[in-house]
């Protein structure tokens, strides 16, 4: 584990613009999580990740506290922030939890959303789609997001959305050490999607319940 003046800061983030900044920054530091150039069990000084930001630490150390609300960081006094490790276990358990929320919800929709309901989210699905082309981990995650969100928004219920998206979020965030997410998984993970909308539109409850399952249980990232 390296100490706050050592601590990596990760490679490929971007500048980000003086308006919003606290909320930019925030995304940028959540995409970097995923895409693992923010390490489990590093310590990230916010001076030094406002200088790859091309920010003030404030906003930095601002968007920080909110990621260890989210459980993705320890605040450390005086140090800075530690990213914190997952394991295996953890990841089955969001995977079993996400499924025991989602799957009611999508088999009660398959049996009251129209057709041409499902038609509208295949912008969504598309979405996915092309972010798993580009080998785009970090903008996957967020089309990921987006098409559950917009999916389970037909229910009606913003807390579930809301509980569900936090949940996701926390199943995205990768395991100490992993390799970097294949482009090669991410596009197999799209086109359950896909997939899914085609059922969800015939109505197949028991292709529903496969599908949403096992999207869970082997997801990427």
């Amino acid at each position: 584990m390296h100490d706050t003046a050592r601590a990596r800061v990760p490679a490929q983030t971007r500048k980000v613009l003086r308006h919003s900044v606290r909320g930019q920054v925030l995304e940028a530091l959540r995409a970097a999580l995923v895409d693992g150039e923010l390490v489990p069990g590093e310590i990230y000084s916010g001076p030094a990740l406002g200088d790859r930001f091309g920010v003030s630490a404030t906003p930095v150390r601002e968007a920080m506290q909110q990621l260890a609300l989210e459980g993705a960081v320890e605040c450390l006094p005086n140090r800075g922030f530690r990213v914190l490790s997952r394991t295996p276990r953890e990841l089955a358990e969001l995977a079993e939890v996400r499924a025991m929320l989602e799957v009611p919800v999508m088999l009660r929709l398959a049996r009251s959303v129209p057709a041409e309901t499902w038609e509208a989210l295949r912008p969504a699905a598309a979405a996915t789609a092309e972010a798993a082309a580009a080998g785009d981990v970090p903008g996957y995650a967020e089309a990921d997001r987006a098409f559950h969100r917009e999916v389970l928004a037909l229910a009606g219920n913003a807390q579930l959305v809301r509980v569900a998206e936090e949940l996701h979020r926390r199943a995205q965030w990768p395991l100490p050490g992993a390799p970097r997410v294949r482009r090669a998984d991410l596009v197999a993970d799209a086109a359950e999607h896909a997939a899914l909308l085609e059922a969800l539109a015939a109505g197949d409850l028991p292709v529903v319940e496969s599908l949403v399952r096992e999207h869970f249980a082997g997801s990427a990232p």
